[in-house]
């Protein structure tokens, strides 16, 4: 009798450095005429591939940074000043940076997307910013990242029951 000597289990490289996030296949989207609902294809073999990474640790980061101010408010139910904590708002332009950071940092990988004239796309800023324009792509983040969300919600509830 030949005895088994091959690793049972699961078997983790820790010698290559993963990239944070999430692997996701391509899926088409449109938007219903009739209901205004978005509807999503199922992804089809050989189309491009995406990684996203959770934006929370980038947003509060981006509030810590932030100047907050206080103001004391009337609260009409109980007719007392109620002091209110708000952080200064944004300029356009620094709106504007803080969102095209918020994506640079959210897409992690590229695979198989290319441009119109045929050429790969690279991982790079310019290019996730291009990305982000297009409407088909922001409603395809979107929606991979409302799936990380609800899975996460999902691992912790189950975590909590046990």
């Amino acid at each position: 009798m030949i005895e088994d000597k091959r690793i049972k289990g699961t078997v983790f490289n820790l010698d290559i450095e993963e990239s944070e996030g999430d692997w996701f296949d391509f899926f088409e989207s449109r938007i219903d005429l009739d209901s205004g609902e978005i509807i999503y294809d199922d992804p089809k073999p050989g189309t491009g591939r995406a990684c996203f990474r959770s934006v929370m640790p980038f947003l509060e980061k981006c509030a810590e940074t932030r100047k907050r101010k206080f103001q004391f408010v009337l609260n009409p139910r109980t007719r007392s000043m109620e002091r209110v904590e708000y952080y200064e708002p944004l300029s356009s332009e620094e709106q504007k940076k803080q969102n095209e950071d918020m994506y640079d940092y959210a897409i992690v990988g590229l695979e198989r997307f290319f441009d119109a004239q045929g050429n790969a796309l690279e991982c790079t800023r310019e290019n996730k910013l291009k990305l982000s324009k297009v409407k088909v792509f922001d409603r395809y983040m979107a929606r991979c990242m409302e799936l990380q969300t609800n899975s996460k919600a999902e691992r912790q509830g189950a975590s909590e029951k046990n």
